[in-house]
Order: C-alpha cells, then structure tokens, then sequence
C-alpha cells in the first residue's frame, strides 16, 4: 500500500520561512511527478509546484521566487522551501505523487495535508 506522509507545517509570522516535507512509502518502482498543492478556507485546491522524475519544475505564478521544490528519487521524497511568507499563503497543503508505479499497478496518490498558517 503507498502512502505520502507529509511534515513541515505550522505558524510563521510574515516574511518567515517553513520547509514541508512529503515521503512515500510501500513498496514503488517509480514515481513521475511529485508536487504540492493547497487550498485555502473557501477556495478550490490550487497547485503549488510539481517537479518530474527528470526535474523539470512547475510553479504558481503566486509563488515563483518565494517558493523552491525539489525531490530526492532515492528518498522518495519531496520537499518545498517556503520563503517570504505572506498571510495569503495560509492554506492546507497537500503532497501529490502522480503516476506512482507499484505492486498494485500504476495510480495517483494524496497525502493528508498539513497546515500551514502565515500570521499578519
């Protein structure tokens, strides 16, 4: 059975940082794309960034400059660098695996999300 469990939420004043992290576990061959997303109180869920096996990234337009993902393949690991943090930045975020080959065959997966709230 795979799971994504992710770690790294929290309260931050303005301008302060987190970093979330998000592994996958059970028994994977391979993943393609690993990536974040969030949704805020009363708001659709919304990508963040996605990274693909061969590293090609994908941000928000709201978080270019502010926000770094990368991944580590070995680790089946994904992580999200969050800088400069802006009280709009306050949402759930949620890890995505796209694409994850395992005994079970090939599907997408969600971790549960964690919280992330920026303080004025």
């Amino acid at each position: 059975q795979v799971r994504l469990v992710e770690s790294g939420g929290g309260l931050v004043q303005a301008g302060g940082s987190l970093r979330l992290s998000c592994v996958a576990s059970g028994i994977i061959f391979s993943i393609n794309a690993m990536g974040w997303y969030r949704q805020a109180p009363g708001k659709q869920r919304e990508l963040v960034a996605t990274v693909t096996g061969d590293y090609s990234i994908n941000y928000a337009d709201s978080v270019k400059g502010r926000f770094t993902i990368s991944r580590d393949n070995a680790k089946r690991t994904v992580y999200l660098q969050m800088n400069s943090l802006k009280p709009e930045d306050t949402a759930v975020y949620y890890c995505n695996a796209e694409g994850v080959l395992s005994v079970g065959g090939r599907s997408d997966y969600w971790g549960q999300g964690t919280q992330v709230t920026v303080s004025s």
